[in-house]
């Protein structure tokens, strides 16, 4: 068995309230007289006993209780030494304050208990008020001790206990700046590759036609496709800077569904060289107005999914279909899916992320796969004041 190593606080304490006694033991300083044991020596045996219960006040606060409760009463069969009465209300305050809690709270009981006891007893016994007077020292180095001990040990768990709480929040406020930060990229990611991906593909794909064929015409159409898909592309990025710029959020030229027919002609501009044709299918009510997040997301998945058929599309109808029945608005586009001849733009599966993301976050529904020879892409928006709410 490995006995608990003193702590150097409770060896100070200990030496110190040693030395103090046997000072006084020296002098002849007692606190009693007419013990049944009158030899001087016997007043050393409490004294060292309860010196060692505080060299474990901390390491071993029960025993050190026990052992010390069992020295303090030998003590008084002594003449007594006021050091050893000292040591032994620490040992109580440390059994409260360092003790299991368990024990810590039956400590205060005890000693109350006792104290009372002895009280009683003695006021039995001897019936003058000289027990009251025993009754109040017994309290004084017992339960005061203990009700002291129980007080600092409650305003330690309580200063714990706020400490936790602010590390908590502490832990939670960086968890959430993280997750902000982890968003806004997202956010960021959408929109730059939404807003520039298209352009940027169709140049890619009009590039390699005017290098693959040496036609002035075919060249001319090319070069006049890259500028405005450069120029469009040009002003999209300038609106990201500013809204990356503008802390106040979106700025205030944000894509709506009013600009579906726009997009569908630079998608036919970028388009017609592979045999695309666009058809938009517009079957909203008329004044029926979309929270502003909605109109983006949905706006920019029809943008996607036209650049997508763009890049990857077989000849044929690219069919775009937008609705509202109730409190859903539905986004569909049909693209033909095959063989594509000619050259086409390579894809990361981005804007696939960034579209089911879009819906996701507005609690709508998104489905893109191929059904035969038509790639399908269904979105499914809420259109209430839920949308706004996202």
């Amino acid at each position: 068995m490995t006995l608990p190593r003193p702590h150097r606080i409770d060896l100070t304490i200990a030496v110190v309230g040693l030395v103090g006694g046997l000072v006084l033991w020296w002098f002849g300083l007692y606190t009693q007289l007419d013990r049944p044991f009158a030899q001087r020596w016997a007043t050393l045996v409490p004294l060292v006993v309860t010196a060692g219960c505080e060299a474990v006040r901390r390491t071993a606060p029960r025993t050190a209780l026990t052992v010390g409760t069992v020295a303090i009463v030998a003590d008084q069969f002594t003449y007594g030494s006021l050091a050893t009465v000292l040591m032994f209300t620490d040992v109580v305050y440390a059994a409260v304050v360092y003790g299991a809690p368990a024990h810590a709270r039956r400590v205060p009981y005890t000693t109350g208990l006792v104290t009372v006891g002895v009280t009683i007893g003695f006021l039995v016994w001897w019936q003058n008020a000289y027990a009251l007077l025993v009754g109040v020292l017994t309290g004084m180095i017992s339960f005061l001790p203990a009700i002291t001990g129980a007080i600092v040990r409650n305003h330690r768990e309580a200063a714990d206990a706020a400490r936790l709480r602010a590390e908590q929040t502490a832990l939670l406020a960086e968890m959430d700046r993280a997750q902000a930060v982890v968003a806004e990229r997202a956010r960021m990611a959408r929109e730059l590759h939404d807003m520039v991906a298209n352009h940027l593909s169709a140049i890619a794909i009009h590039s390699t036609a005017a290098l693959s064929l040496d036609e002035p015409a075919t060249t001319r159409r090319a070069l006049t496709v890259i500028r405005e898909n450069s120029v469009a592309g040009l002003a999209e990025m300038r609106r990201l800077i500013g809204l990356l710029r503008d802390s106040g959020g979106e700025p205030g030229a944000v894509p709506s569904l009013d600009a579906l027919d726009s997009l569908l002609a630079r998608a036919r501009a970028n388009g017609s060289a592979g045999g695309l044709e666009f058809v938009l299918e517009d079957t909203r009510p008329p004044g029926g107005a979309l929270p502003a997040p909605v109109e983006l997301a949905a706006y920019r998945i029809v943008q996607e999914s036209l650049t997508n058929a763009v890049k990857h599309a077989a000849p044929g109808t690219v069919r775009v279909r937008v609705g509202r029945s109730g409190r859903a608005l539905t986004v569909a586009v049909d693209s033909p899916y095959g063989q594509r001849p000619g050259p086409g733009a390579p894809g990361t599966g981005s804007g696939l992320v960034g579209m089911r993301e879009r819906t996701e976050l507005l609690g709508g529904e998104f489905r893109a796969a191929a059904s035969g020879p038509v790639w399908q892409v269904r979105a499914v928006l809420p259109a209430d004041e839920r949308a706004g709410d996202a």
